[in-house]
């Protein structure tokens, strides 16, 4: 018992360290007004959870937007991320030429990813604003980045170029550890390629869908970076989410007691999120 102690005391001491006493002091600022010119806080008690419930509009925007820059980012990245799975696990004449290829916006730095996509949003140096000029989608070639209406379409569309390797990584690799004996039987049964898919394919790397689809939501609702790149939470806040707002309210204003309420009230947001998928996991696990 001594021994396993011993061994087990390095990661305890790294975990207390590195992750128990930065959340403990995270979690102690939000009770604070801190004035970092003077160096001076004030205890205000709950006075700023208060605040987050009643006054604060933009946390209700960021909250809305959150919702939306993640499930549609979700959605679209799982989409087509399971499609590439299902063809390159078809085995087609050149996959190993292929597949490198479609696995290389996931070595891409995020900043430049947000980059890349400004400029291509960009009239003057991108090709996207006359695409969609010539397809009707706009009357004239403008950038939507610019637009309250429509700009967070342009963080989504490039967060999902960044995330659909990792589907296709994750859900390629459940794919391949499926027997194949098993839809040889199968097909001996009579059983067509939908029926195998549906009552097969899905059953099996469902237990793989739903975590993915776990880490990868957590990932995206605290993914900040090609929005502070790309717009930087704007135009009119359209673009806000609750993460970019908790660094422009530490960061820019300079309010880190607000922003500590910030970061909880998402953490605490993630948290049922990842209960809640988490039973789910369980309940196809058991029907499995």
């Amino acid at each position: 018992m001594n021994k396993a102690w011993f061994y087990l005391a390095p990661t305890l001491l790294f975990i207390f360290l590195l992750v128990l006493v930065p959340l403990v002091t995270g979690i102690s600022y939000a009770f604070y007004d801190f004035d970092l010119i003077s160096g001076t806080k004030e205890f205000v008690g709950f006075d700023q959870f208060k605040r987050i419930l009643s006054e604060d509009e933009i946390f209700t925007m960021s909250l809305v937007n959150t919702l939306f820059w993640t499930s549609s980012s979700l959605f679209f990245q799982f989409t087509f991320g399971f499609a590439l799975a299902l063809i390159l696990n078809s085995g087609f004449k050149g996959i190993k030429f292929i597949q490198p290829l479609l696995f290389v916006p996931w070595a891409v730095p995020s900043f430049l990813i947000g980059l890349m996509w400004v400029w291509m949003f960009n009239p003057v140096t991108g090709p996207l604003p006359y695409i969609f000029e010539a397809i009707g989608l706009m009357d004239a070639p403008e950038n939507i980045l610019s637009d309250p209406d429509h700009a967070m379409w342009g963080p989504i569309t490039a967060n999902v170029w960044y995330g659909i390797p990792f589907f296709t990584i994750m859900l390629l690799a459940a794919l391949k550890s499926i027997p194949g004996e098993i839809y040889e039987a199968a097909s001996i049964d009579g059983v067509t390629r939908f029926q195998a898919f549906r009552y097969i394919t899905v059953p099996l790397i469902a237990p793989t869908i739903i975590i993915t689809l776990l880490i990868r939501a957590i990932w995206i609702s605290n993914f900040a970076e090609i929005i502070i790149v790309m717009t930087g939470g704007g135009p009119a806040n359209s673009t806000q989410i609750v993460s970019t707002y908790i660094y422009d309210t530490a960061y820019q204003k300079m309010d880190f007691g607000y922003a500590s309420v910030l970061s909880i009230a998402l953490l605490f947001m993630l948290m049922l999120y990842g209960l809640t998928l988490g039973r789910i996991r369980r309940k196809m696990i058991s029907y499995v």
